[in-house]
């Protein structure tokens, strides 16, 4: 059953934290130009032993989420590069399960670095997850009590919110690479050659 909030936003952006022990998720609707929290939670995935069936427990709680929440865009934190190659493969897996099943959907996808998340909250590229936390109840007026024990719901909010601004943002028209590409563009303003 949707959610009455979700029914009178005018977008709903999903964010996600991808994690293989604990995956965060976040619901931000858009109401004019007004971002407001809907929902946040995290899908423990701890207690699964098996790698491959938690990948199987991302798939299945991601496409309840769209079809609970019918969000318009998925904003997903990028892995960051660690030292283990193997925690990072599996992190990368967790992520595309979460895409995959996002894109089941058609629901279109925006991956965002963890620094450029931090910097459109806080301002800060290198702030605690702490500090963005503190950011996001202040900015969205987040009740402390609805607070998760783990942060991994607040920066999965954190993305769909930076996903929100960058997409307030005036694209910039990209200029030509050369003149040879200036030229190719615009015949009708070159003369004489």
């Amino acid at each position: 059953m949707t959610d009455p909030a979700v029914r009178t936003a005018d977008r709903i952006i999903l964010g996600i934290d991808p994690g293989t022990n604990t995956m965060g998720y976040g619901i931000l609707g858009v109401y004019g130009k007004k971002p407001q929290m809907i929902a946040m939670g995290l899908i423990e995935l701890s207690k699964i032993g098996d790698h491959y069936m938690r990948l199987a427990r991302i798939y299945e709680r991601v496409r309840m989420l769209v079809e609970q929440y019918c969000p318009d865009e998925l904003a997903i934190e990028a892995p960051f590069f660690g030292k283990n190659v193997q925690s990072m493969l599996k992190l990368g897996r967790a992520q595309g399960v979460a895409m995959a099943a996002a894109l089941s959907r058609e629901v279109p996808i925006t991956e965002y670095e963890p620094r450029k998340i931090k910097q459109a909250i806080t301002g800060n590229g290198a702030a605690s997850k702490e500090q963005v936390c503190e950011m996001l109840v202040r900015m969205l007026g987040i009740d402390r009590d609805s607070l998760l024990p783990k942060l991994d719901a607040t920066d999965a909010l954190a993305a769909a919110l930076c996903h929100f601004y960058e997409s307030q943002r005036p694209a910039i028209a990209k200029g030509p690479k050369s003149w040879k590409d200036y030229i190719a563009r615009n015949p009708d303003k070159v003369t004489g050659l």
